[in-house]
């Protein structure tokens, strides 16, 4: 029996749900009925997960809160997929709930897994139901509604929402008719109720299988010089404030920063805000701040210092550095130190990153003006923490996004609170829609509002056509798939299936021609050599001989073909 979860507790409880979710990714991924090879539900949940794992370990946290935040933060940031941002709102909501909490009973533990589910549906555009969504609501509410009825066992708070989340699980698939087709349950939910399962099999005692540690990614930091000329002020300046009000009106804050400084940045939520400034006078930066709160965090530091530190190849110091031994004079000893997240001030207005895969692509759009570009896409979806990374090495204010998949965009739009960089997502789902997005920057534009429009608008102009394979056996959509068969997508949606490649690039000719697709681009993938992919644009030319056509080596995995028509 187990009245109460301490921060220990809650720790372990979050690893054994990883363990228990981690060993049966593959199962999870199964149930995705779509056979295109992709970054499967399972594959990335677990891997979401792990990400607090690894930041557990190397804590002991003390109370139920500060386990619950660690782990939240950590989620945010390992997020990856769809899938994964929702897992890690669910723990995030959670956290918010436990703030403040030394070791939670179980009706705390039950109303703050309802308040994860509160901050799941918030952030969601468009919540459907027969999702995790629907599962989570309903596993929350039968523990609500089990400690409302007097139950003080956290073991029978978690029983009680299994099984409403189980029984919501198995109605998932009349609830979307692609389940329904399929015969499977929702893979999202299937892997919620994982994580709750070991949480529970924690409390109970039970074995905690062993789990496969992520490899590590390494990163290759650039250390760029800022050109004396460049730095108009001194100090770059951070500070965080705890509001006094949560409705306060940071308007004249702004007005007064401005006044006295340049690139500017304040993000807010509804306990805190945070300020980012280049100023002369920091200290005047601080004391204004402080009239909307109670200052928690600063840090100030010399860029002129930093730029001659760098010209002169010496390392730059920080604050972190200046870090003393209670005891002595002398730094602390470091063990292990992990690289450091640089976070490059800002030189220029705006900066671009893209997402891809290839390093054919990834020239593309460093041709066509983009900063800099994140590994990922299709099998390979890059986390929260990844893209954070890409945005804060760009030396700009403002940083627009082309996650060019679908499944990318909500990790991308994390990364706004988590910058003091300005974010900006452009929703593009594929990689022609984002290399049509960049041909349309304005790169002098007076404002974001107008590179926003003129990108976005210009994403329903292009339509992406693409060539893979069947990961499994399918009956979708009407079409009978082997395993190993090449698919055409279209949009997204399938478009056709046959063992004979050129049978489907004719497919796609013909309806280029119906479409009147003036400028054809065919970026051929790692798997296919220049001289297939000149005859693949032959079968184009022959059917659209007034296109433009361009082959491009876009060196992409999974996709023997990526077709951009216009």
């Amino acid at each position: 029996m187990n009245n109460q979860i301490t921060g220990v507790l809650f720790k372990q409880m979050v690893l054994h749900g990883a363990a228990a979710i981690t060993a049966e990714k593959q199962a999870i991924n199964d149930l995705n009925v779509f056979p295109v090879p992709d970054g499967d539900t399972g594959t990335n949940m677990s891997m979401t997960i792990a990400a607090a794992v690894t930041e557990l370990r190397k804590n002991d946290p003390a109370t139920v809160d500060k386990a619950a935040s660690i782990t939240a933060s950590a989620l945010l940031r390992g997020a990856r997929g769809n899938s994964g941002v929702i897992l890690s709102l669910l723990f995030r909501g959670m956290s918010k709930a436990l703030k403040g909490v030394e070791a939670a009973d179980a009706a705390a533990f039950a109303a703050a897994m309802q308040e994860g589910v509160s901050a799941a549906y918030k952030a969601v555009m468009k919540p459907a139901e027969g999702t995790v969504l629907t599962v989570s609501r309903l596993a929350s509410k039968a523990a609500v509604d089990c400690a409302n009825e007097g139950e003080t066992d956290v073991e029978m708070i978690l029983e009680a929402a299994l099984r409403e989340g189980y029984a919501a699980l198995a109605e998932t698939t009349n609830m979307n008719p692609v389940l329904k087709k399929a015969g499977v349950v929702d893979a999202g939910g299937k892997g919620y109720l994982l994580i709750l399962e070991g949480m529970l099999g924690e409390l109970r005692g039970e074995p905690m299988p062993e789990i496969i540690e992520n490899e590590s990614q390494s990163n290759n930091i650039d250390y760029g010089a800022i050109a004396e000329e460049e730095i108009t002020f001194t100090f770059d300046t951070v500070f965080i404030v705890r509001k006094a009000n949560p409705d306060v009106d940071l308007e004249p804050l702004r007005k007064y920063l401005n006044s006295i400084g340049d690139s500017l940045v304040i993000g807010e939520d509804d306990e805190a805000f945070k300020v980012h400034v280049h100023t002369d006078i920091p200290g005047n930066a601080l004391n204004e701040g402080q009239k909307y709160g109670i200052l928690e965090l600063a840090k100030i530091e010399n860029m002129r210092t930093q730029a001659d530190d760098m010209a002169a190849g010496r390392k730059t110091q920080s604050i972190d550095d200046l870090e003393m031994d209670e005891a002595s004079a002398n730094p602390p000893a470091r063990e292990a130190a992990e690289p450091e997240h640089i976070v490059a001030a800002p030189e220029k207005k705006y900066g671009f990153l893209a997402v891809c895969a290839g390093e054919g692509l990834a020239a593309v759009f460093r041709d066509l003006g983009a900063d800099g570009v994140v590994s990922g896409g299709q099998t390979m979806n890059p986390s929260t923490e990844s893209i954070l990374e890409g945005v804060d090495k760009i030396p700009a204010e403002t940083v627009f996004i082309l996650p060019n998949n679908g499944n990318i965009i909500m990790a991308a739009q994390q990364c706004d609170a988590l910058t003091e960089k300005n974010v900006i997502v452009i929703p593009s789902k594929t990689v022609p829609q984002g290399i049509t997005a960049m041909m349309n920057v304005d790169f002098e534009a007076p404002d974001a509002e107008s590179i926003v429009a003129a990108m976005t608008d210009s994403l329903s102009t292009v339509t992406t056509a693409q060539i893979t394979y069947a990961a499994r056996n399918s009956d979708f959509d009407g079409f009978d798939i082997k395993e190993g068969d090449y698919l055409a997508l279209q949009e997204g949606k399938l478009f056709g299936t046959d063992s004979n490649l050129d049978v489907l690039l004719e497919k796609f000719a013909a309806d280029a021609v119906e479409r009147e697709a003036s400028f054809i681009s065919l970026y051929f993938g790692e798997d296919v050599s220049e001289e297939d992919a000149q005859k693949a644009a032959g079968v184009f030319e022959a059917n659209c001989p007034d296109a433009e056509i361009a082959v491009l080596s876009g060196g992409q995995p999974v996709y023997y073909y990526i077709i951009s028509m216009e």
